[in-house]
């Protein structure tokens, strides 16, 4: 895997603070570098929304995020940066550009047209998407892990950020002593509660809670705290029929059909003494309790949820089962080297064995598209890192195929231009 700009920048900084020491008369003088924000903001005009057809767009050296349907927002280990439209077909000369200095870039999230990036120093700082205006900031603790971790792409940071979280018109942020709610438009603080470590992962649910794992001592469930307020709504734990005491003191949560961030998320998969579990997220109900009701159809570890059905393997074949009843309405047949890249709305996306992307319509199986992820004369020897769909694009990070399982380059990404864009 290649070298992480801020590795790079680590070995920068000491050959300037060498060339930066001076000896004077048998005096040592230093020269300092300040801290420093550099915004460089929107000069031409707002990108056009999309009109690509389903194909391939182009490689990227970065991964994308989406938003407002405009513009593409790129992490580095020091800068937040746009372009658009979000079509291109290349990486154009950034629309805008905020970066810092010497912080580094911890995650990104948006909502609506403000973008919001955490950075190593515990402060939150939210650009307008249309100009790269420095909207507000808030200032925090830096958290525990305080160093960039994207990589080349910046897939993690947009896509998968730690602690930071969106809901509805709030963003929340987690570090190890608490979580606290921001107003989205204005940075206000609407609330903050203690959070331990104990209390693993995080996401936010469609029904307005954010859901974390006691795993304090005891019996760990999963528990429910509303975003308006903070307050707790209640605690679930799966049902351990048969399972013995010291095996249901374990219990691992996985968000799905989630949002970036981890955000706005309909359902969840449960890891314990009986199994893997998928189940349904319910709105609140009068007593602000969440409904949790099974879903065998999402059970099979990587299935996902697309309308009314879960998706995932049987055999070598994708096969969609109905969330309610758990029977299968269709089945998709492959050799069984097929890999289930996501699901958006009306869109179930696959990886053929022959590198073809292959959409779905998730309620009859229909083929709606398929075309090869590949940009001009680009090989197809590579395998898929993170994925994000949405927003009627596919964007896949590309990691070069191991020779074996245990190969060292099995984290190398696949060549300078790791990261393909579709329409599907």
């Amino acid at each position: 895997m290649g070298i992480r700009p801020s590795t790079w920048f680590r070995v920068g900084a000491v050959a300037v603070a060498a060339t930066g020491v001076m000896a004077v008369g048998g005096v040592i003088a230093y020269r300092v570098l300040a801290p420093a924000e550099t915004v460089t903001v929107a000069t031409t005009a707002y990108p056009a929304a999309p009109a690509a057809q389903p194909g391939v767009i182009g490689s990227l050296p970065a991964a994308p995020l989406i938003v407002d349907g405009r513009l593409r927002i790129y992490a580095a280990t020091r800068q937040v940066r746009a372009d658009g439209p979000v079509d291109a077909r290349t990486q154009r000369t950034p629309y805008w550009s905020y970066r810092r200095w010497p912080q580094e870039l911890l995650g990104v999230v948006a909502a609506g047209t403000t973008v919001v990036g955490r950075w190593s120093d515990g402060d939150i700082v939210a650009l307008d998407a249309r100009t790269g205006k420095v909207v507000w900031r808030a200032a925090g603790k830096p958290p525990k892990e305080s160093g960039y971790e994207g990589g080349s792409t910046g897939a993690d940071t947009v896509y998968g950020p730690q602690g930071l979280y969106t809901s509805g018109s709030t963003v929340l942020v987690r570090d190890a002593a608490q979580l606290r709610a921001l107003d989205i438009a204005t940075g206000r603080e609407l609330w903050h509660i203690p959070m331990t470590d104990c209390r693993e992962g995080g996401f936010t649910t469609a029904g307005g809670r954010f859901v974390t794992t006691d795993a304090c001592g005891g019996t760990p469930a999963v528990e429910f705290y509303d975003v308006a307020t903070g307050q707790p709504r209640g605690r679930w734990a799966p049902p351990q029929a048969g399972a013995s005491p010291s095996l249901a003191a374990t219990l691992k949560v996985e968000p799905v059909a989630c949002a970036p961030a981890q955000s706005a998320c309909t359902a969840l998969r449960t890891l314990d003494a009986t199994g893997s579990r998928g189940w349904l997220l319910g709105e609140p109900d009068a007593t602000g309790r969440t409904p949790v009701t099974a879903a065998a159809a999402l059970d099979p570890p990587g299935a996902v949820l697309a309308g009314d059905v879960g998706v995932g393997y049987v055999g070598g074949d994708v096969v969609a089962r109905s969330l309610r009843g758990g029977g299968e309405v269709w089945r998709w047949r492959g050799d069984g080297t097929s890999k289930l890249l996501g699901a958006q709305p009306g869109s179930v996306h696959l990886l053929s064995e022959n590198c073809d992307l292959v959409t779905l319509d998730p309620a009859t199986g229909r083929e709606k598209s398929r075309f090869l992820l590949a940009y001009g004369r680009e090989g197809v020897d590579w395998q898929p890192g993170l994925v994000r769909t949405g927003d009627g694009f596919v964007a896949v990070e590309r990691l070069v195929k191991p020779e074996s399982p245990d190969a060292d380059e099995a984290d190398e990404y696949f060549g300078a231009l790791p990261v393909i864009l579709a329409r599907t």
